[in-house]
């Protein structure tokens, strides 16, 4: 697209855009009528730990939404000679989960709990119990159940609790509602209403009937939304709260706000039944998009949607490339100290693809990768690893598969419970992230770890922001009655299956054959947790 057609684009307010506000950085992405990115912005912040709660203050949310949305508008004056003063519809999105409530006058009563803090386990543990279902630690649930448990004065003047996209939202246009998909991980959603689940609504107000807050939880949770409806307009109050130029119009469309897991199904074309995707960078998790309901509940697997609403099985890890990372700095050292010059990405290419050449099961070598602790496999605390028998291959190709393996090893140990206890079928799998920028390597592992076919599309790198652009691009731009899922493959994803890779038989049985020795391992970083303190 030449830049008059998209300068004529963007003054006439045919574009969408989607800001969403990641855990070290918030992006802003502008799309055209095609779905492309034009212009982007973004704004690095980073959460402080404040009486033990990790939080973003009030100050670091707005300063940090209206320096990117600044940028953003700086990129396109400065490619394309216009100013941006509408837009076609807009749409947030944020990291999912955490704590934020305010009283009757609108007011924030405690400092946002990020999903973050582990302090909730109590709560998650009698709600997982009574709901039969899995309630993490990061759910807004187990947070307000907890303060409740805690005996915290401001729990009876709650009016509204919210999430982070929520809460921009309706600062922005005044209403208080959520998209499905980051609405089920605040409370457990119901795929056959597209709605709170009824029957855990009133269980939870019979656990707190004794305690006095005042109020029932449906009265305090946001509106749920599904992918395409309408979520309200931006205000006068809003277009000035965002853009401190005031050149942004009020009355702009906007989509509903979802939440970080479901901009990234949409950024991966992964909300459609029997697909599924796998982000993996400093963390890692796997979402795939369910056909019927599990048979029982597995602490290990969280319940969540995709914006259209369908059942979502995801597998979410703590650790995935830090130690990995760690391990290729340590090479780039060694190489500098031979007066070696080095470029990161091709010593990245060099080491990944070194490890396709090793044995199929590591050589009997092992890793955990454990820069904090694990729940998939119960650890509160971790100790990066490393571990070999006198008669294991240790060759420099079986070091780097085994730190590649031992990167999707938790992921793999939740993964088996849903694909081979539970059964769940899976006909592709979308990576994205940082594991898989050395092409064909990380995508060649996760197939492995997972005997799927993995494909990873260019497109993927835009990110959440991008998925929640897209998201509002559907909601101005889809024909009645069409599905998210067909609007993705047919407006956007058309011609891009991206490249894809079939599962090595011997592969998938090496990685098998390591996940026992991971399994049986788990002592030896227990024994490495007890006994060197932090």
């Amino acid at each position: 697209m030449n830049v008059n057609a998209v300068r004529k684009m963007i003054e006439t307010g045919r574009c969408a855009l989607g800001i969403e506000l990641g855990s070290t950085r918030i992006k802003a992405v502008l799309i055209g009528e095609d779905n492309t990115p034009i212009a982007s912005g973004s704004h690095t912040w980073e959460n402080r730990l404040e009486n033990g709660i990790w939080t973003y203050s009030l100050e670091d949310i707005w300063g940090g939404l209206q320096n990117c949305y600044q940028r953003l508008v700086e990129e396109v004056r400065n490619k394309y000679g216009v100013i941006v003063e509408n837009i076609g519809a807009i749409g947030f999105s944020a990291m999912m989960h955490g704590y934020m409530v305010f009283d009757e006058n609108d007011e924030l009563m405690v400092p946002f709990r990020t999903w973050r803090n582990t302090i909730t386990e109590e709560a998650a543990g009698i709600l997982t119990k009574e709901f039969n279902f899995n309630i993490p630690q990061r759910w807004s649930v187990a947070h307000l159940y907890q303060a409740i448990l805690n005996g915290e004065e401001h729990v009876s003047r709650i009016k509204f609790q919210t999430t982070l996209a929520g809460y921009i939202h309706w600062k922005l246009t005044g209403e208080k509602v959520l998209g499905i998909g980051e609405a089920s991980g605040m409370f457990p959603i119901d795929s056959k209403t597209k709605n709170y689940n009824k029957e855990m609504l009133r269980k939870f107000d019979e656990l707190v009937a004794d305690k006095n807050v005042g109020w029932k939880i449906e009265e305090i949770l946001p509106k749920v939304l599904l992918a395409g409806e309408s979520a309200g307009t931006l205000t006068k109050e809003g277009a000035a709260l965002l853009d401190k130029s005031g050149n942004l119009k009020p009355g702009i469309p906007f989509c509903p706000p979802e939440g970080d897991a479901g901009t990234g199904m949409v950024a991966t074309n992964s909300v459609a039944k029997r697909t599924g995707n796998v982000s993996a960078g400093t963390s890692v998790f796997a979402m795939v998009v369910l056909e019927e309901e599990l048979k029982k509940v597995h602490p290990e697997l969280d319940l969540v949607t995709t914006p259209a609403g369908d059942a979502v099985a995801m597998v979410h890890c703590n650790n995935c490339t830090s130690d990995l990372n760690a391990w290729v700095n340590l090479f780039k050292e060694f190489a500098i100290s031979y007066g070696i010059a080095v470029d990161m990405d091709e010593l990245y290419g060099v080491l990944y693809n070194k490890a396709l050449t090793g044995d199929a099961d590591c050589g009997g070598l092992l890793a955990y990768n454990y820069f904090s602790g694990e729940h998939i496999t119960n650890f509160e605390e971790g100790r990066p690893l490393f571990v070999r028998t006198p008669d294991s291959k240790f060759t420099l190709a079986n070091f780097m598969r085994v730190h590649l393996f031992t990167a999707l090893g938790a992921l793999k140990t939740g993964l088996d419970i849903l694909l081979k206890e539970e059964q769940v079928k899976v006909d592709e799998i979308f990576g994205h992230g940082g594991l898989f920028r050395t092409k064909g390597v990380g995508q060649k592992i996760l197939a492995a770890a997972m005997n799927t076919p993995v494909s990873v599309m260019q497109t993927a790198g835009e990110g959440g922001a991008w998925g929640i652009a897209l998201l509002a691009s559907f909601m101005q731009n889809k024909s009645v009655n069409e599905t998210l899922d067909h609007f993705l493959s047919v407006e956007v994803f058309d011609g891009n299956d991206g490249a894809r890779m079939i599962p090595n038989p011997e592969d998938v049985k090496g990685f098998d054959d390591f996940l026992k020795r991971y399994t049986e391992g788990l002592a030896i970083e227990r024994a490495a947790v007890e006994n060197m303190k932090l």
